[in-house]
């Protein structure tokens, strides 16, 4: 016969054991865990008081105080002002310049670089470095190759195109698209590499095949190459607007949003209100739409991939 001791356990007993799924579901949840932390504190939290500070008045006067709310007023004097609908007209020139040249750029070079070899090798071991370099050392090198006496002035005097600079980065007109193309050479290495990869899935028979038809390569690329990365494209359609949207740093550097407001962007135009007007309240409001923006393109960014996942 057991006895029991003081604890209410019975002597001899075999221990208790926890079912299978439970140690595993716990285990889990310890892997989690600290990431969940993680964001909570770098993301979640900043984001929460984001979205409060734009329904606040907050200058740099009242910052370390109470922050009396304003409801709607951040949002309401930001549409009054032109400079929120012109940001937001940059934004989507912008977004439409670097996603097309992006896209169009990666794939025409994922084409050209399929083939296994050293000099394929070699070059995309060189869009890997130029993918990789921090933005502001690329737009340091951007600015002085566009500049007066950059490179690509001293080509067009050279050649006669041009007797006196072309204004890259300070004609109004001419400052978006060049930063914008700036941009475009950023993203390309990286369209290209993912564009290759879903090419390299594509069975060598099929093109053997065709090849036996009689097919050339501008037929390969239409009826082969293409529909095989149509449901990359859309991925990368997706990541690439919303690279262009959230995009700061060579803006910053290259035109800090001039001449005037010529390269303002709805990032840079936040910045601009919070950081030199020193008005937090409306550079936080600016700040949401522009999050806002890049949460819908994300919304829509995860339905692509649960559904070309489910195919």
């Amino acid at each position: 016969m057991t006895t029991a001791p003081p604890g209410g356990a019975v002597r001899g007993a075999p221990p208790r054991r926890f079912p299978r799924g439970w140690a595993r579901g716990q285990a889990r949840l310890a892997y989690v865990l600290p990431a969940a932390l993680g964001l909570a504190v770098l993301a979640v939290y900043p984001l929460v008081q984001l979205v409060r500070m734009s329904f606040s008045a907050v200058t740099s006067s009242t910052l370390q105080n109470p922050w009396a709310l304003v409801g709607w007023g951040n949002f309401a004097a930001d549409a009054k002002g032109g400079e929120l609908w012109a940001a937001l007209g940059n934004t989507g020139i912008f977004a439409l310049i670097v996603t097309v040249v992006g896209l169009v750029g990666g794939f025409a070079a994922a084409v050209a670089l399929r083939d296994s070899g050293r000099w394929p090798a070699f070059l995309l071991g060189m869009m890997v470095f130029i993918w990789a370099l921090p933005p502001v050392v690329n737009g340091s090198v951007w600015k002085f190759l566009l500049g007066d006496s950059g490179l690509f002035n001293t080509l067009i005097h050279a050649t006669g195109l041009a007797h006196s600079p072309v204004p890259f980065l300070y004609d109004q007109h001419m400052a978006l698209y060049s930063v914008a193309f700036v941009n475009s050479w950023a993203v390309v290495p990286f369209n290209a590499l993912v564009f290759r990869a879903a090419m390299l899935g594509v069975p060598a028979e099929i093109f053997e095949a065709a090849r036996l038809d009689g097919a050339g390569p501008a037929k390969e690329i239409r009826h082969i190459l293409i529909p095989a990365v149509r449901p990359t494209t859309l991925v990368l359609t997706v990541l690439t607007v919303v690279y262009a949207f959230r995009s700061f740093d060579f803006i910053y550097v290259m035109t800090y949003g001039g001449p005037g407001t010529a390269t303002n962007t709805l990032p840079f135009l936040g910045y601009l209100q919070a950081f030199v007007q020193y008005d937090y309240g409306k550079g936080a409001a600016t700040a949401v739409l522009a999050a806002l923006l890049v949460i819908v393109l994300a919304v829509v960014y995860a339905r692509s991939v649960n559904k070309e996942e489910n195919e």
